[in-house]
């Protein structure tokens, strides 16, 4: 099996083990680990769960730890289906003592799960791995990164898809002592996204109810005020915004309530859309202008807008660290992967992420994985969620998990990386904190 690429570990003592004997320490873990990470994927993709409905997604993986000594606090921050795990339980610390010491001074990196499905749909943007991913890194990387006096942390991080679990957990002050995060995300073909990191836009929901006057459509519609024509005329006025918008800015909306019956003039109807952007500032000034046309529509029918922006948390544009982001290219590599370039510009609109809002608070990566499989066969699509339990998508999955184990154990044994890391991070603003 191809080395991880430990990188600078090398010159650190990791418990009395090089650079070399760490390596192999993560190969053989994560291929003992193989069938059990092969068992989740695969139990998860057959009972998906939406966001902040997946009980069953967060006690297999709870049983998964539990079998390796880790204690798992389901529930953490608040939330029924987040949970949080600490690298010293599966690390085989002698004592409390030691734990204590490490915890207080050392490094602290966090390891990202993501679980919940896609309604109708499963997982078809393949959390399944993201969650696979995640706990082998953790069993593989906790002992190494124990030994060199850092800490690790596992968190679970649920809803993802619709309800923005990471900010929630991040306002409960999940991640106040945390330094560095890491996750891995799936996508289509092979490879990852880019040595620097997926590029992601930050998306704002904004819900809208009119209410009009209902009235006998037949008999005598001029004593309505149409609710449905304050949405109709809603969504042509953001159609027509979409001609005057950034390319790699995005709206898109649903009617979600049309009104009761034909014959009665609709008193209530409704509206749901998406604003999304590539920087904070344009998040801010398109939410902004989407509100007007929204309130224009209501003076234009006689009918009340009922604004709801943010029903929940606002996804930020995804702050990707380079220098932190290479080390997991090398690994990744080194594992027989290629890597391809990073685009030339910045891509037309894309995929929005709560971890945008992650790293803005600390430094972080997003990769991506390849899961292979056809081409045309992208994530929210069924077909992608059957890619996630197909052999080429587990066998990724291991060599992921040993990327991700070595950026962990980098991050922590490499003071080098720390800094400059440290320094990306502050150059780009960050920490920042979203205010809407």
């Amino acid at each position: 099996m191809a080395g991880t690429g430990f990188g600078s570990a090398a010159g650190v003592d990791a418990g009395s083990a090089s650079a070399a004997a760490v390596d192999a320490e993560v190969a053989a873990t994560l291929e003992a680990l193989r069938p059990e990470l092969t068992r989740l994927v695969r139990e998860l993709y057959d009972e998906p769960e939406i966001g902040f409905a997946e009980h069953r997604s967060v006690a297999r993986i709870a049983a998964l730890l539990a079998a390796h000594g880790v204690d798992v606090e389901v529930g953490a921050f608040g939330l029924e289906t987040a949970f949080r795990a600490s690298g010293h339980e599966a690390s085989g610390a002698e004592s409390s003592a030691d734990v204590s010491e490490s915890e207080a001074s050392g490094p602290h990196f966090a390891i990202i799960a993501e679980y919940d499905a896609l309604p109708g749909i499963g997982h078809a943007c393949g959390h399944n791995i993201i969650a696979g991913v995640a706990v082998g890194a953790f069993l593989a990387a906790a002992p190494i990164v124990a030994r060199l006096g850092g800490r690790l942390s596992l968190i679970g991080t649920p809803a993802e898809e619709n309800g923005g679990g990471k900010e929630l957990i991040i306002r409960a002050g999940g991640f106040d002592d945390v330094d560095a995060a890491g996750m891995v995300h799936p996508g289509a073909g092979s490879g990852t996204g880019s040595v620097l990191g997926q590029r992601t836009t930050g998306v704002r929901r904004v819900a809208v109810t009119y209410h009009g006057r209902a009235a006998y459509a037949a008999g005598a519609p001029w004593l309505g005020r149409n609710a449905l024509d304050g949405v109709v005329t809603a969504y042509l006025g953001v159609a027509q915004l979409r001609q005057h918008i950034l390319p790699t800015d995005r709206i898109h909306g649903i009617i979600t309530d049309g009104g009761a019956a034909p014959n009665i003039v609709p008193e209530r109807a409704a509206a749901l859309f998406y604003v999304r952007s590539a920087d904070v500032d344009g998040l801010r000034d398109l939410t902004e202008r989407v509100v007007a046309v929204l309130e224009g529509a209501a003076r234009i029918t006689g009918t009340r807008a009922e604004i709801d922006v943010d029903p929940v948390p606002s996804y930020l544009p995804l702050e990707t660290n380079v220098a932190f982001t290479t080390r997991w290219a090398r690994a990744f590599a080194a594992r027989g992967h290629e890597i391809p370039a990073p685009p030339a510009a910045v891509p037309q609109g894309g995929p929005s992420t709560d971890m945008g809002n992650v790293s803005r608070i600390v430094l972080s990566i997003h990769p991506s994985l390849g899961l292979g499989g056809p081409v045309g066969v992208f994530p929210h699509n069924a077909a992608f969620a059957d890619l996630t339990v197909l052999p080429p998508a587990l066998d990724a999955l291991i060599d992921a998990a040993a990327a991700l184990a070595a950026t962990a154990v980098d991050y922590v044994a490499d003071p080098a990386l720390r800094a400059a890391a440290a320094a990306e991070f502050a150059a780009s603003g960050g920490p920042y904190r979203w205010e809407g």
